[in-house]
């Protein structure tokens, strides 16, 4: 019986280590954009682009949107998605979550660069 409340205890432990959120690293082909994130006092934002990819063809954000095809070419600002421009159009919270949930794309570490992790860039448009 007295054997059971440590097992109890590590059980708890473990769970609550492994389902805590923590802080994400980029993962190959994601978008980091770290241009304004941390300067505002808020953690890089890790645009998971395989994600959305496979959901969308690559016109919808390249053309549609005014994403340019190219990382670090787009200057976009909280103001500008706020305001429904470049993730707003899809983060209004009724096609997607909306900006008032600003923990579920800025979940970046501290210091991680702009940048693709772990994949080239396009010389052109692609597949559209």
């Amino acid at each position: 019986m007295t054997y059971r409340i440590p097992v109890f205890l590590c059980a708890l432990l473990a769970s609550v280590t492994v389902l805590s959120p923590l802080p994400a690293q980029a993962e190959y082909a994601d978008v980091v954009l770290n241009k304004y994130a941390e300067a505002a006092g808020m953690r890089p934002v890790i645009y998971p682009h395989w994600f959305h990819r496979i959901r969308f063809r690559c016109k919808v954000c390249h053309n549609e949107l005014g994403f340019e095809m190219r990382a670090g070419a787009n200057d976009v600002t909280m103001a500008e998605i706020i305001e429904g421009q470049f993730c707003g159009m899809c983060h209004n919270g009724q096609i997607a979550w909306s900006t008032e949930h600003c923990d579920r794309c800025h979940t970046g570490l501290p210091g991680l660069k702009s940048g693709i992790r772990g994949s080239n860039e396009t010389s052109g448009p692609g597949r559209w």
